[in-house]
């Protein structure tokens, strides 16, 4: 038998670790390349060379022994110590006292905020942050350490150590006991009682605090660099969100917040007066009255738009957002400041469903916000409903909130506004009123009866809409107050060797006597001005028209910004000395808050009747080509502004009979 032949045993393949090796393949290069080089040094590198005795000659990388190494050094260089800042004890308390005045000041503004250190103030605010004592803080340092440290040892009424025993087991006892008494308190508690039906509450009272309008509130505080609260002049204190404006204070620091009471035609201009001088130390506040065709403080707030981008020279542009209660008119505002219906408006509450971005002018964005109810606001339902928050047709009672309503307003004002006649006992109640206007106005159900709810609806629907005459009394101004500030004035005036005090907050300079009421008030509602004073232009004249014109413009060059370089004294009028007027004018009263007209008899004062005969500013012409006129362009067609022409004729009889009784006298 043939012997088989065996077959080629298979080589053993030899691992990469023992052997690195690279198969040569037809048509491929036979150099290695870069990826290669780094893969076969790898294998073969970080062993030892060894000698034939097994005895290292050469170490693996990094496994020199110590007797091959050199002892290291570091270089000597003061490059090192380049990103420290040392800084003695001095130094840091008057910064932290100087700084610390200034930090919360709405009338300062800081500027590089992130190049000064100010996690120093607050830490040291802040408890929580504390990880040890700061003894510093509470005691002077030189009186602390050193050798004139006058620290000493605490005063304790014991003697020896039994009676320091003694006295530490009874106050253990007296706790032990206190705990006892309140287990047994708790426990002796009554029950709770089963919630019925009466106390269930409407989810409609919850407007304004859901998660997503708190959302959107904050995407507007976050964007924002400039913070514009609206407020209701018939309540500016009860629409006013301390608790927004306490996280701004917070949280946002670098945030300006500036007030603006709108919906001034609703109140009298004494009211208005009074409001600015109370809020203008806490916030600079400026009267708004929003409307299409006659707007108040349009010019003054386009003005500290203006200086406020000014300021944040190292941003392209400012946001400016918009925040507030409900139908407190955010939107009115940005429309009025646009010339334009760029926001959707409605005399109901809840219109501005999420925040927007309005573009006012090239350097100057503006941010409408929803409405918000903040938590600070512990309101009853009828105080929710009386502020403007709920809409009124989805009330489920409406009647329920009607006595609260006759309890704020006069009975004078609601018989006139409904044609009433007021009872002989010179007042309603509730179900009398509604009774009363519900068959005035020919409300009646079935069988003659009459719609008491329809009623009650009409009455809230002209409250939330201004047609009822009410305003929140301003609080007084306290005398200890007014002589504080007397004697501060009186203490710098000596200081500065002047003759006249200097005023300590700056305010906005406007003329709250040339408002148009819409409502009118009477007896004791009906005030003049605290004050007489006219500085620089009047609030409606000049200053005000090129307010407008800039802000209408999108297309504002830089150019004109930086040829018209506005200061803070523009706006927000330093202390001066009111010049004297001549004899025959009224005495004029100091006061720190606006510079405001005496309205006689809510009109027009002497310097606005002029206004008619001034000549209007031509806005600036974009195009080369000019608008073609013809005569009905300025023409009154079908006797349309036959009330306004009317109004301003009066005016002007009456500024003229003025000025010949001044000339005969």
């Amino acid at each position: 038998m043939a012997p088989t032949r065996k077959s080629p045993s298979a080589s053993k393949t030899r691992s990469s670790e023992s052997q690195a090796s690279l198969q040569r393949i037809k048509g491929e290069s036979f150099y290695r390349n870069a990826k290669q080089v780094k893969r076969l040094k790898m294998l073969t590198g970080g062993k030892a060379v060894r000698d034939r005795d097994g005895k290292i000659i050469e170490a693996a990388a990094f496994q020199k022994g110590e007797d091959e190494t050199t002892p290291g050094r570091v270089q000597p260089d003061r490059r090192w110590f380049g990103n420290t800042r040392v800084i003695s004890q001095t130094a840091l308390d008057h910064f932290r006292t100087s700084l610390q005045t200034k930090q919360h000041d709405p009338y300062s503004v800081l500027l590089r905020r992130n190049k000064l250190p100010m996690q120093l103030l607050d830490d040291a605010a802040n408890p929580n942050l504390r990880k040890r004592s700061h003894v510093v803080e509470t005691e002077p340092f030189a009186e602390t350490f050193g050798p004139k440290a006058q620290r000493k040892r605490p005063r304790i009424d014991v003697g020896t150590f039994e009676e320091l025993g003694r006295l530490g087991a009874a106050a253990a006892e007296e706790a032990a006991q206190a705990k006892v008494t309140a287990e047994l308190a708790e426990a002796n508690a009554p029950a709770a009682i089963e919630q019925t039906h009466a106390d269930y509450i409407e989810p409609i009272y919850a407007k304004g605090t859901s998660r997503r309008i708190y959302g959107e509130l904050y995407k507007v505080i976050d964007s924002s660099d400039v913070l514009l609260h609206v407020l209701d002049a018939r309540d500016p204190l009860g629409t006013l969100c301390a608790s927004v404006l306490e996280y701004v204070r917070k949280e946002k620091a670098h945030k300006q917040v500036v007030l603006v009471i709108n919906k001034c035609d609703l109140v009298p201009n004494w009211v208005t007066a009074r409001y600015i001088q109370h809020l203008t130390p806490r916030y600079p506040t400026i009267a708004f009255h929003a409307s299409p065709n006659h707007s108040f403080g349009k010019g003054s707030l386009i003005q500290l738009l203006r200086q406020f981008s000014q300021l944040h020279s190292d941003k392209k542009q400012i946001s400016v957002g918009f925040i507030g209660y409900p139908n407190v008119g955010k939107s009115s505002v940005i429309n009025t400041l646009k010339s334009g219906k760029v926001c959707r408006v409605a005399p109901v509450p809840g219109e501005t469903k999420v925040w927007q971005y309005i573009t006012l002018t090239r350097r100057i964005y503006l941010i409408d916000c929803p409405g918000i109810v903040p938590t600070s606001a512990h309101d009853s339902q009828t105080a929710t409903v009386l502020k403007g928050v709920l809409r009124v047709e989805a009330l489920p009672m409406p009647s329920e909130h009607v006595p609260e309503l006759l309890m704020r307003v006069k009975m004078l004002y609601l018989a006139r506004t409904y044609g009433l006649t007021i009872p002989e006992t010179g007042s309603w109640t509730a179900d009398e009123f509604l009774d009363a206007l519900a068959r005035a106005k020919g409300r009646l159900l079935k069988g003659g009866e009459p719609d008491i709810e329809g009623a009650a609806k009409v009455v809230l629907g002209d409250w939330v809409r201004g047609r009822i005459p009410y305003f929140v009394t301003p609080p007084e101004r306290p005398t200890e107050l007014n002589e504080r500030e007397a004697k501060e004035r009186a203490r710098l005036a000596k200081s500065n060797g002047k003759e006249s005090g200097e005023r300590i907050v700056p305010g906005v300079k406007q003329n709250l006597g040339s408002i148009m009421q819409k409502n009118t008030f009477v007896g004791e509602d009906v005030r003049p001005l605290e004050r007489i004073v006219l500085e620089g232009e009047s609030e409606d004249g000049r200053a005000e028209e090129e307010g407008d014109d800039e802000a209408v413009t999108d297309d504002d060059d830089d150019d004109d910004d930086e040829a018209t370089l506005l200061t803070w004294g523009d706006v927000f009028a330093e202390g001066e000395a009111v010049p004297a007027e001549t004899e025959g004018s009224e005495e004029e009263e100091e006061w720190s808050g606006i510079a405001s007209l005496s309205g006689e008899a809510m009109g027009y004062s002497g310097d606005e009747s002029k206004e008619p005969a001034r000549k209007e500013k031509q806005p600036r012409m974009t195009t080369s080509k000019k608008k073609a006129e013809n005569f009905y362009t300025n023409a009154n067609v079908k006797n349309k502004n036959r009330v306004k022409a009317t109004l301003f004729k009066s005016l002007q009889r009456e500024h003229g009979s003025r000025n010949r009784e001044r000339k005969k006298r």
